[in-house]
């Protein structure tokens, strides 16, 4: 079109909603969210004859012949960024405000001016995170032909516009599920991490565990979806307003407060906040001895359900005012050993598990009836078991110690989900299954009991049920690193790489480092070998052993590269570091003989693989290296005796 030529057109504004206090916070995830927002829009230009004239920082400028057609483009955008989202933590989620009007425009320069252009841009703004907003313009021109309906905000003083405008927005299909920012759900709830006045900087675990124990006791009542440890504690010393992290969690309210221990004398206090009004709506000071602490927490949590209206059902209010121990010693010393046991994620992660163990095992001796010392005593167990060390042993007192504590107190949902997990090691998956169910039944708020469901759902192949549970978990722990991970390893075993790599990347943003194995390993399917190597080399610095490491890393991009030579010489180096108890695992060393077509190798070492226990060796089903053994009688044999068919 020629320079200064004059046309009347449609213009569509679009803006990610949040991009800029991204850009501050993480720049790069900010740059991350922007590439992908480009990758979505801009194929659904040319099918509907739109033109990209430029973009503007976060915006796009779109020019389009048809009003009809920008609107249904816009639709489209909508829908398509509502479905990349699902499942997604808050604040990774591209969600656009777009405007959209019609009128004349200047073409010059590759670009176009007037006043379609500034309208457009003041339109946008009006729209609701996710939402379109159209001028009179275009609703007169599309209302009798686009499908969905278009409600009037009313007559807009728009800024530099000499008349007010009348805008209107477009209905959604979904609108009635999602709860905007001024609708936000009261009864979802995110316990902030306690801030810790004591005296003893070395009492800061103990505010850290008043505020798990708080999340627990909270978590036990029905009517409320409670936000999990692992999304909260990230706001721990945050200067982020209460109000900006209710929305970041997509809560609608927030229990804050802090933690003074002064000897045997505790100060508590708390405050619930209105996400949506940004107003107190509870608040209370507790003066206590330390055997008190426990009263403390059931109060909080009758408060808050009676704040936010919402009935404890009679077994509930039981568990919440049971006391789980007699002895203050007791108590302190477990929440010393969920400390420990909230570091076994770090490179030192084998020492962090053995500290939580002596600490479990010093409270059960101070008191043998505190049913969570011995629910703490079997975690480390069946993790130390997963990481290959002392499997039968650990195996049988991980057992002993978990059937012990639910003697003590069989409605403890966290004991219910430690021995799903053990039953699980065991590959006794439907006897795993029955109390997954029951430790979300005595608290639906379980997001660990969600994710590690789905893990086993995964391995038998159950999609449908499986999904529920991961997305369970992700709303309810929005910002785990592991839960994120456990939506990219649906999606890879569903066949979907790039959608894999997503949640991968995702969940690498959100700290989890022991996920850049997966990562690389997807790279290196889709054929984006820098990147594959690249990941590789980060995990190798970053693990210990580094010499096992590299050996495993160079065999998997060996494998990738389809280069037998150095997967046949690196082998046995790999079989001498297993030996030694270090990775690789006995699966990944079968993995490594089905790709060189040695069947009886491969099966021989995951029959090691089995009789180890190794965590992995029921994933037998979406390991694609089994891919061409399906038929065989050993493979057959080995899933009946895992349990998964």
């Amino acid at each position: 079109m020629p320079d200064g030529e004059r046309r009347l057109a449609a213009i569509m504004f679009t803006d990610i909603v949040g991009y800029s206090a991204l850009t501050q916070g993480n720049e790069a995830l900010a740059i991350q969210v922007l590439e992908e927002h480009r990758r979505v829009v801009r194929p659904f230009l040319p099918k509907h004859d739109g033109k990209e004239v430029k973009t503007i920082g976060d915006a796009f400028l779109i020019e389009f012949a048809s009003a009809l057609e920008a609107v249904r483009c816009a639709f489209e955008i909508q829908q398509s960024l509502r479905e990349l989202s699902s499942g997604r933590p808050q604040q990774m989620r591209v969600q656009l405000r777009i405007g959209i009007h019609v009128g004349d425009v200047i073409h010059s320069q590759n670009d176009v001016y007037g006043d379609a252009v500034n309208l457009a841009s003041r339109i946008e703004p009006l729209a609701q995170a996710g939402g379109i907003c159209v001028s009179e313009q275009v609703y007169y021109q599309v209302k009798n032909k686009f499908e969905l309906p278009l409600v009037s905000l009313g007559r807009k003083e728009l800024k530099n516009i000499a008349e007010p405008l009348e805008v209107f927005r477009v209905v959604l299909p979904w609108e009635n599920e999602r709860q905007e920012n001024g609708s936000l759900d009261g009864r979802r709830l995110a316990v902030l991490p306690f801030a810790n006045f004591s005296p003893d900087p070395n009492d800061g675990y103990f505010a850290d565990g008043i505020t798990e124990e708080i999340i627990s006791t909270v978590s036990g009542i029905s009517g409320l979806s409670v936000i999990s440890r692992t999304s909260v504690m990230g706001y721990k010393g945050t200067t982020k307003k209460v109000n900006e992290i209710g929305r970041e969690l997509n809560v609608g309210s927030v229990l804050e407060g802090s933690f003074r221990k002064a000897g045997n004398r505790i100060r508590v206090t708390a405050q619930l906040i209105d996400v949506a009004h940004d107003r107190h709506i509870w608040a209370q000071n507790y003066d206590r001895e330390m055997d008190d602490v426990f009263a403390v927490q059931s109060d909080v949590a009758k408060n808050v359900s009676e704040v936010l209206r919402v009935r404890i059902l009679s077994p509930e209010r039981e568990r919440i005012e049971k006391k789980p121990t007699e002895s203050s010693g007791a108590y302190t010393l477990y929440l010393k050993g969920k400390a420990f046991w909230n570091l076994r994620g770090g490179a030192d992660g084998l020492d962090q598990v053995r500290r939580a163990l002596d600490c479990f095992r010093q409270a059960e001796k101070e008191d043998p009836s505190f049913a969570l010392a011995y629910v703490g005593e079997a975690s480390c167990l069946h993790k130390m078991r997963e990481w290959g060390i002392d499997l039968d042993a650990n195996q049988r007192q991980a057992r002993r110690q978990i059937d012990r504590a639910l003697e003590l107190d069989p409605d403890l949902s966290e004991a219910h989900t430690t021995k799903a997990a053990v039953l699980t090691g065991s590959n006794e998956l439907r006897l795993a299954e029955v109390e997954f169910r029951k430790a979300i039944e005595l608290n639906p708020s379980n997001a660990t009991a969600h994710h590690w469901f789905f893990l086993t759902l995964i391995e038998q192949m159950r999609w449908g049920e499986a999904l529920e549970q991961i997305d369970k978990a992700a709303e309810l722990d929005p910002l785990s690193p592991l839960i994120c991970y456990g939506i990219g390893l649906y999606h890879e075993s569903r066949g979907d790489l790039p959608k894999a790599l997503e949640f991968y990347r995702r969940s690498l943003e959100l700290g989890g480092s022991i996920i850049r194995w997966a990562a690389a390993s997807v790279y290196g399917r889709m054929g984006m070998y820098d990147e594959m190597r690249k990941e590789f080399s980060t995990w190798v610095d970053e693990f210990r052993p580094a010499a096992a490491a590299r050996t495993v890393a160079d065999i998997t991009i060996a494998e990738i590269l389809n280069d037998r030579d150095t997967v046949e010489r690196l082998l046995p180096e790999a079989e001498a570091f297993h030996r030694k108890g270090a990775i690789p695992s006995a699966m990944d060393i079968a993995d490594s003989y089905f790709y060189l077509g040695d069947k009886d190798k491969g099966f021989e070492w995951l029959e090691r693989s089995f009789s180890r226990g190794e965590a992995f060796t029921s994933r037998i089903q979406i390991d694609h290296s089994l891919d061409d053994v399906r038929d065989d009688p050993r493979y057959l044999d080995l899933r009946k005796r895992l349990g998964l068919d």
